[in-house]
């Protein structure tokens, strides 16, 4: 079939057309200009959908501006016409960042049957379990918020805050006169406003004027000494030929009553290298930053430098594979307790860059996710905190935002705690020879905790009555003393007398509780018997149920310190004088014994046997009634001051 003259120039027109376009976008490309490449290639597209080489560049240039989310389709028409490792990975990726996780769990599968290189097979690898370990990301801050600043953000871009002396410093598009080519957006400047804590003057936003920002530059992840007289921010993607086209940190100096202009820092090390997102350590002797130089663990890796005698910062060293991995670190903060917090997307997380908190132990750093509450599938990354760790700023691109990237604040919203008051009413008394009891005023009675440390005290009133406030779940004890009467010490444990924690529902609850303590007069001379002391036939050995008794003298004495006391043993009358006399001795010598084994010195104690010498049954002709005169007494012989 033969063309008309028309339908040939036609043909020449759209081949001509195409070759220049695809020039024009292949030179887009390689100069950085990724927005206008996409467009240039979108072009060609139009008239030919399966141009592999538009697909290609569209692909790759959505994914070196870090939208690669947006490449799923032009990845997926690349695979149509030749499958490869690249292609299936770059897919999985895609995918991953929308939160598709099966759809990406397939591509890395079949990107890993495309290639026999170690290095790339690790990388599906770990890209794998990353996405197995998803289901098990607790959250770290469980009762964390986060809202957008709305008030504070526009549709252009805002990240990036840090809050010195009062001013909240953040990084914006808003009334930028440029675009940067690379992603379409208006280049970024650096902000400031008033601030307390995470309460913004939104009013007040002006261009930081500790020195200009400059005009076709992209300026922004800013860092400020806790001092406030060093400000290292991040500057690059200059179009101009004398400017670095590479994003570099550079530094203002407070001096002589202002900041002099930014210098470029000696920490870059190379104008080839790309180094951002710089932080202070808490007392701003280390400077953190990103870079992707040479002999990293791949991507951007995070740097510590340290402070120089010349106050420049030298001496960059990785911070190693614990956290840095085949993918970007970016965006650290040191925490006053040591824990250095970044965004990733190489550790295992929901999507793109997750907020990650490092933590220091014996076998080096562990790394841990922020969890869903804080993360998203979205770009998670620059978190501050203005009162740590309850409350500060952080950056995302998250769906419902109001531009590209937003501010955010968060708060910890822990609940508070519901409150348990345990009351416990004491009532001292006295017991009377009758065996009854009554009340004693004016009773000294100390609170003790678990660990000993005095908790309370106070004098009983004249009703034997006062009260303490005890915390639940605890163990404590009570020592009362009143002159004239043994100084008497018990335990009392609040655990299993309140109501558990899930059963509360108001947010404060009353427990009461009583208690009784008695003492005993303290009068020199006076016997007192000590009930169930026994001792097999003609033995003086201390029994493990006489034991039990005698650790009751035993408190008694340590409760009374300036007592010094006799320790009788009795007989029946059954017997002879010297052999109950013997045997009585050797019972109330075996007693002073274990009492002495338990800590108490023996020069308070002294032993004494009776025999059947004072009978408190004469005639006895009962076993119970020679039982009442076989019994251990104790007398106070002596008190001393």
């Amino acid at each position: 079939m033969k063309h008309s003259t028309v339908v040939w120039i036609m043909i020449a027109l759209v081949l001509g057309s195409c070759t220049s376009l695809f020039q024009k976008g292949q030179n887009q490309f390689q100069a950085g200009e990724y927005q206008l490449a996409i467009s240039t290639f979108s072009r060609i597209l139009e008239e030919d959908p399966d141009n592999k080489e538009a697909n290609f560049y569209i692909a790759e240039s959505f994914r070196l501006t870090n939208r690669v989310e947006k490449a799923d389709a032009y990845y997926a028409k690349l695979l149509e016409e030749d499958e490869t490792f690249e292609s299936y990975y770059r897919l999985g990726q895609s995918y991953k960042s929308q939160g598709k996780y099966e759809e990406a769990a397939e591509a890395f599968s079949k990107a890993k049957a495309y290639t026999l290189d170690d290095t790339y097979q690790r990388w599906t690898d770990k890209e794998l379990a990353d996405l197995e370990a998803i289901e098990s990301i607790e959250n770290y801050f469980p009762y964390i918020e986060v809202e957008n600043y709305r008030l504070l953000n526009t549709p252009g871009i805002e990240y990036g805050t840090v809050v010195n002396q009062g001013f909240l410093y953040f990084t914006s598009s808003r009334q930028s006169s440029g675009i940067y080519a690379a992603t379409g957006m208006p280049y970024t400047q650096i902000f400031r406003t008033r601030a307390e804590g995470v309460n913004v003057d939104v009013q007040g936003i002006q261009p930081m004027p500790e020195f200009r920002n400059e005009p076709g530059l992209n300026q922004g992840a800013i860092a400020i000494s806790p001092d406030g007289n060093t400000i290292i921010y991040a500057r690059g993607n200059s179009t101009f030929r004398k400017d670095l086209p590479d994003v570099h940190l550079f530094a203002s100096y407070f001096r002589g009553g202002g900041f002099t202009q930014p210098i470029w820092m000696n920490v870059n090390e190379d104008e080839f290298f790309y180094n951002t997102t710089p932080a202070f350590s808490p007392d701003g002797n280390e400077l953190y930053f990103s870079s992707n130089r040479p002999n990293g663990q791949g991507g951007l890796d995070l740097y510590r430098a340290t402070k120089l005698a010349n106050g420049d910062f030298g001496n960059a060293v990785n911070l190693g594979p614990q956290i840095n991995t085949p993918g970007n670190e970016m965006f650290p903060y040191v925490a006053p307790d040591g824990k250095l917090y970044f965004a990733s997307d190489g550790h295992p997380g929901f999507g793109k860059l997750d907020l990650f908190v490092a933590e220091r132990t014996d076998k080096g750093w562990e790394v841990k996710n922020l969890g869903p509450n804080v993360n998203t599938i979205s770009d998670d990354f620059a978190i501050f905190f203005t009162k740590y760790p309850t409350e500060g700023f952080l950056s995302s691109n998250r769906e419902g935002g109001l531009g590209d990237d937003d501010i955010y604040f968060f708060v910890d919203k822990t609940p508070k705690p519901k409150i348990v008051n345990v009351y416990l009413n004491v009532t001292t008394k006295e017991s009377k020879d009758d065996g009854t009891e009554v009340v004693l005023p004016q009773t000294r009675v100390v609170l003790y905790d678990a660990e000993n440390k005095n908790v309370g005290g106070d004098f009983s009133n004249t009703n034997g009555r006062l009260r303490f406030t005890l915390a639940p779940e605890q163990n404590f004890s009570m020592i009362a003393s009143k002159s004239g009467y043994f100084t008497k010490s018990i335990t009392y444990d609040t655990r299993g007398k309140t109501p558990r924690p899930e059963d509360l529902i108001q947010d404060v609850t009353n427990i009461t509780l009583d208690t009784t303590i008695v003492l005993e007069p303290l009068i020199l001379e006076r016997a007192i018997v000590l009930e169930n002391i026994y001792y097999d036939l003609d033995k003086a050995d201390i029994r493990p149920d006489a034991a039990l008794e005698l650790d009751k003298l035993v408190q008694i004495l340590k409760d009374n310190p300036s007592i010094r006391i006799e320790l009788s043993s009795h007989t029946d009358a059954r017997a002879s004088d010297a052999y109950n006399d013997a045997l009585s001795q050797r019972r109330a010598e075996s007693a002073v014994a274990y009492i002495v084994s338990q800590g108490i010195d023996a020069s308070r104690l002294v032993a004494r046997g009776y025999g059947k010498r004072q009978l408190i049954i004469e005639n006895a002709q009962t076993e119970e009634e020679h039982q009442v005169n076989r019994r251990t007494e104790f007398k106070v012989i002596e008190i001393t001051n």
